[in-house]
């Protein structure tokens, strides 16, 4: 399986045992300008035995990471059951409209092992794991990864328009640890999430769904995405989760939370509290 990586050496190709260097200047946002079948063939370079090197999110600093909400039933009855305005996110899940939000450009994306954020305002945080499509300008999926939509479930459970404080702020997202090609995944919609939190090295929560849950299409997510804008520069979108932790579990400072997806990796980030993650 190939996958592309951005590493502080620029981008790579690498299946796991041999690597390859894309040209020097590459960059994300001009591989998603390409087609689905040129970004394929971009990607089918030389590989010669050797390790890609310390990894980094695989974003360009302009790429932007949109979100999706209430895409699972679970996170449905969630929400509601947080909310003091619970009827907004049962609208929202059977409407025909999804919930999409910007959650991060690309600089402020944390990659693999790099520290993510809780606010010190915040009582209730959670991580929350999602497989997130990489699209081109065109609105193609041609990729998968990781991103991790770090949350303050507190905030936004006070009121709903408090949305963005409780979704973007320093450290609220990470994304990694590299980008699968949509071909190298047969079933994007059969896929295992798993989500652990470590406390001092103990397992404190864990939590397993599959993308079989999801109440939305793919296609209908980046369609509604791209329907109101443009993006030259390709586009990242996560599409929600069903594994996160109730009212009894929080993030704190040093944890360590681990993100599994079947066919895509594992993303593994240390948290911090307040700016200075």
């Amino acid at each position: 399986m190939r996958r592309l990586v951005k590493t502080v050496a620029g981008w790579k190709v690498t299946d796991g045992e041999s690597v390859g260097a894309l040209p020097p200047g590459t960059t994300l946002g001009a591989l998603l300008a390409l087609s689905a079948d040129e970004f394929a063939e971009a990607l089918a370079i030389e590989l010669t035995p050797g390790e890609p090197g310390e990894l980094r999110a695989p974003v360009d600093d302009d790429t932007e990471v949109w979100a999706a909400g209430v895409t699972y039933e679970v996170s449905r009855e969630a929400r509601m059951e947080e909310s003091r305005d619970a009827d907004v996110y049962a609208r929202v899940y059977d409407a025909e409209r999804p919930e999409l939000f910007f959650k991060s450009v690309g600089h402020r994306v944390r990659g693999p092992g790099e520290p993510i954020g809780v606010r010190e305002d915040s009582s209730w945080d959670v991580p929350e794991p999602e497989l997130a499509l990489v699209c081109n300008t065109s609105g193609e999926i041609v990729g998968y990864t990781i991103v991790n939509d770090v949350s303050s479930r507190s905030i936004e459970g006070e009121n709903p328009l408090y949305l963005p404080q409780a979704k973007m702020y320093r450290g609220s997202c990470a994304a990694g640890p590299w980008i699968v090609p949509a071909q190298e995944i047969p079933d994007p919609y059969a896929l295992g999430i798993t989500v652990t939190i470590h406390r001092a090295g103990e397992l404190l929560w864990t939590g397993e769904t599959s993308t079989a849950r999801l109440h939305r299409r793919f296609t209908d997510l980046v369609s509604w995405l791209y329907r109101g804008d443009v993006f030259p520069r390709g586009a990242v979108l996560a599409t929600g989760t069903s594994a996160v932790p109730g009212p009894d579990v929080t993030l704190e400072a040093d944890d360590e939370v681990t993100i599994m997806i079947e066919g895509l990796g594992t993303l593994r980030n240390p948290v911090r509290r307040g700016r200075s993650a």
